[in-house]
Formats: C-alpha cells, sequence, structure tokens
C-alpha cells in the first residue's frame, strides 16, 4: 500500500526496529520503514527533513536507469553471467531449455516462439546460484561467527537480497548471479550483516567493513550497474 506526504509517494512498514530508514528501491520507488511506535507527524518531519535526499537520489535513479536493456533474444545479444558477457545462440535440438556451451548461452528456439524466454535464464540464474551462493554465505558466514539456516535465491522484486534475523534465513534475487563473483560476495556480506543489525546504521557498515574493507567501491558498483543486470 503507497502512502502520500505533499508530492512524495512512498511504501510504508512499521516494525519492531529501533530506528528509521528511508531506501530507493531499485524500480524507483520509496520504502520507508519506521518503529512501531512513530507518530504520524514524526514520520512527515522525517520525509520533510529528507525532502532534498529523497528528489536527488530519485534523479540519480533515473539517470542510471536510463539506458536499462530490452531484451529482443536473437542470436548474438548479450548476456551476464558472473560479470561476463555471453552472446546468445538460438537452436532447435537441445534436452533442456537454457545452457552454457562454448562460450555461448544455447537457448532453445521454442522458448522465443512461446513467449517464455525469460524464464529460461531466471531459471537457469536461479538453479546456478543455490550452489554458488550457498557456498560464499557458508564462507563468510564462518569468518562472521553465523549460523545460517537456509539460503534461497528467488524472485525478490526490488531487492538485492533479504534475510530473517529470527529464523537465519537470507535470500538472495536471481539477477546476483550477472555480477562478477565480488560483486556477488559483496552482497552476502551485506545480507548476513542484516543478521546483527536490521538498519543500515554505523555498527551495521562497521562490521561490513570488518570482512570486506573496500565494501564502498564494491556498493558503488552496484548502484551504476546494477540497472543492467536483467533479462
Amino acid at each position: 500500500m503507497t502512502h502520500q506526504y505533499k508530492d512524495i509517494t512512498y511504501s510504508l512498514t512499521r516494525s519492531r526496529r529501533k530506528t528509521a530508514s528511508i531506501y530507493i528501491e531499485r524500480d524507483g520507488s520509496v520504502s520507508v520503514l519506521i518503529p512501531e511506535e512513530l507518530s504520524q507527524a514524526d514520520l512527515e518531519l522525517m520525509l520533510e527533513r529528507k525532502r532534498t535526499w529523497i528528489y536527488r537520489n530519485l534523479v540519480e535513479w533515473k539517470d542510471l536507469n536510463a539506458t536499462r536493456i530490452q531484451r529482443d533474444y536473437v542470436n548474438g545479444e548479450g548476456f551476464l553471467y558472473l560479470g561476463r558477457t555471453y552472446r546468445l545462440r538460438l537452436v532447435e535440438d537441445q534436452g533442456v531449455p537454457l545452457k552454457l556451451k562454448d562460450g555461448r548461452f544455447c537457448l532453445r528456439a521454442d522458448f522465443t516462439r512461446n513467449g517464455n524466454p525469460d524464464k529460461a535464464f531466471r531459471d537457469f540464474y536461479r538453479d546456478k546460484g543455490k550452489e554458488r551462493i550457498g557456498k560464499r554465505v557458508d564462507h563468510y558466514a564462518a569468518r562472521i561467527g553465523l549460523t545460517v539456516k537456509a539460503v534461497k535465491v528467488m524472485e525478490l522484486k526490488n531487492r538485492w537480497a533479504s534475510c530473517n534475523p529470527e529464523q537465519h534465513l537470507v535470500n538472495f534475487h536471481w539477477k546476483c548471479m550477472m555480477a562478477p563473483p565480488t560483486i556477488i560476495d559483496y552482497i552476502v556480506v551485506h545480507e548476513l550483516a542484516h543478521l546483527f543489525h536490521p538498519s543500515h546504521t554505523e555498527a551495521f557498515w562497521n562490521e561490513v567493513d570488518k570482512v570486506m574493507p573496500d565494501y564502498r567501491e564494491k556498493k558503488n558498483w552496484l548502484r551504476i550497474h546494477g540497472a543492467g543486470m536483467d533479462v
């Protein structure tokens, strides 16, 4: 459900968190997360104080998404996997809908005719991500001193990842598999740190910094290139 404050449209989530946060989501929407007890007057005061920040970040989002990729699924079109671009080859006879072979993405042509080529890619990234991202979660969870009970790779709409601190569960968007391995590692560390600190506080970033001192560089890469990671 969306809410309106003057000319700012936003979604609102109240929880048992102690701090309030405002996010510009990957689709350009504004999300506001606040403590349950925060009054409407205090919420509107926060939005007013953050008005310039919201405007500036929405303009930046529009600039970064101006060249968002439109897919045609034709021979030679480039698709990302682990930070590298692989050209598409349409094939008639293939046991699976999509596979990476001889340096090319081989897509069964009937998937372009029935209107579901994007599903073939989503399934490919999801299947590959279960193993790779799962291993990276295990690696960094051990370094941080965490126990993660389950890892899922799924459709998360506007988030690269999400977590459930109470159940020690972490979820990752299948689009993460388009990023270079070092960026996937950043997304993993970022989300694991949220198991300790729900908000992007100084303590949260200190936790990330302990494991990944160059996280700012990776964070900036994702901000700039994230819009191009799509099918």
